[in-house]
């Protein structure tokens, strides 16, 4: 993320107005990605799609293609909502769709549903009614019209936070008035590996080999180069239509290996941006007969990991002065290294090792335009004297919600004692 400029209006979770040419994904996409526009398609249509089919004659695959391509919108007011959650595992997507009886704008407009909690890990066979909360809502860029995508979270049928909704609590740390006050920004960038359906190998890659040493990848274009590009460029037009903030992509340092990057996002927009934009990564992916994998250290050796750098500032950093503040903030993360560290992903210690731009998973460190440090700090923000920090730390398979909201508590909410203050602003040379 090369600067944070100014968040979306997104925040306050309300559909985007459609403008009159908008329209679902409409990229010239590979034979083998079933997404296909046939032509351009106006806000209230459905969008088109180009069907596989295996061992099948062309009238089915045609047959398909009608039924999948139908614009209900002339014959009714009835809308589909496609419900997303998070799995038992923290870090899965599963979704279900419902009909509702006419077009929304807001979360609050939306039922509440449930699902079968002891068939995704998170309640016992006994008593497996948990309910969603619809809580976000964005274009559905796969049906188009007025078809919605909506971000929930989970309950106990008593009104609890199920043990797996991170959600709940991130947004009762950016209620907080203290926090509110400050404004929290956040330039999410995930990172995530395509990996071939059959060998779990990634993309590009020869099968039971490897391809040339790291180099010429990263940003790299060329058939020898790079690996996934329409993948990555169907998800930015997806994530564009359905209202995410997403602000750029690239290739990344090992092949097959992609960035993009989310931001700036204010409090909780920002997990709710990135799981939605993650679904309708798994939804293209899955589309293409390719594997999305989030692991932080995906293939062994001389290779980069996976991680998912997270930017962040406060108004108060972003004003005259804010260096001060960026310094005060970087004091405090150092003296919550462990609690952070526990909480920013699985696997993580096999990504943070030092090496690849990354630092020792058990030393915390700061630097100014220093990938090997825990938090880097741009030139920019050094010379004018106020900006944003960087945590390198977070992986791949990070929780937007536990990490967004673990940023702003340890440097909005938490006191550290004077005494632990003076001996880590000494230790970390920072005059405080």
């Amino acid at each position: 993320m090369a600067q944070i400029l100014a968040p979306s209006t997104q925040w306050q979770m309300r559909i985007t107005k459609p403008s009159q040419n908008a329209s679902p994904i409409t990229s010239k996409m590979w034979s083998s990605l079933v997404l296909r526009p046939n032509k351009k398609v106006g806000a209230t249509s459905s969008a088109k799609f180009r069907v596989m089919a295996i061992k099948s004659d062309n009238s089915t695959i045609n047959r398909l293609e009608q039924l999948l391509n139908l614009d209900v919108s002339p014959y009714t007011d009835k809308i589909i909502a496609e419900y997303i959650w998070i799995g038992g595992t923290g870090i899965d997507v599963r979704s279900k769709s419902r009909t509702i009886p006419r077009p929304v704008e807001h979360p609050s407009e939306l039922p509440k549903w449930n699902y079968d909690g002891s068939s995704t890990g998170q309640a016992p066979g006994e008593d497996s009614e948990v309910i969603l909360y619809p809580q976000a809502i964005f274009k559905d860029p796969f049906r188009g019209g007025n078809n919605i995508l909506v971000i929930c979270d989970s309950y106990t049928p008593q009104g609890e936070p199920i043990p797996t909704n991170k959600r709940h609590k991130a947004a009762e740390i950016f209620s907080n008035p203290k926090v509110q006050a400050e404004v929290p920004w956040y330039g999410i960038e995930q990172e995530y590996t395509l990996l071939q359906t059959n060998v779990k190998w990634p993309l590009g890659w020869p099968t039971g080999g490897y391809p040339g040493p790291q180099g010429p990848y990263y940003c790299g274009a060329g058939a020898d180069k790079s690996f996934g590009r329409d993948i990555s460029d169907a998800h930015y037009k997806a994530c564009l239509y359905a209202g995410i903030n997403i602000s750029g992509t690239n290739g990344e340092v090992m092949p097959g290996q992609w960035e993009y990057q989310v931001g700036p996002s204010v409090g909780i927009e920002a997990g709710d941006h990135i799981w939605c934009s993650r679904y309708i990564l798994e939804r293209i992916t899955e589309q293409a007969g390719v594997v999305l994998s989030l692991d932080p250290k995906p293939i062994e050796g001389d290779w980069n990991g996976a991680g998912c750098h997270t930017n962040y500032s406060t108004k108060s950093m972003r004003e005259d002065g804010g260096f001060e503040v960026i310094k005060k903030a970087i004091l405090n993360l150092s003296l919550r290294h462990v609690d952070h560290i526990s909480a920013y992903g699985e696997g993580n210690e096999r990504r943070l090792t030092g090496k690849h731009e990354t630092a020792s998973i058990d030393t915390f460190s700061w630097g100014v335009a220093n990938r090997g440090c825990s938090i880097r700090v741009g030139r920019d923000t050094e010379k004018n004297g106020k900006g944003y920090l960087e945590d390198r730390r977070p992986a791949s398979n990070m929780d937007p919600y536990v990490v967004t909201g673990l940023l702003a508590e340890t440097t909005l909410l938490w006191e550290p004692t004077l005494e632990a203050e003076a001996l880590a602003a000494q230790k970390l040379a920072l005059k405080v």
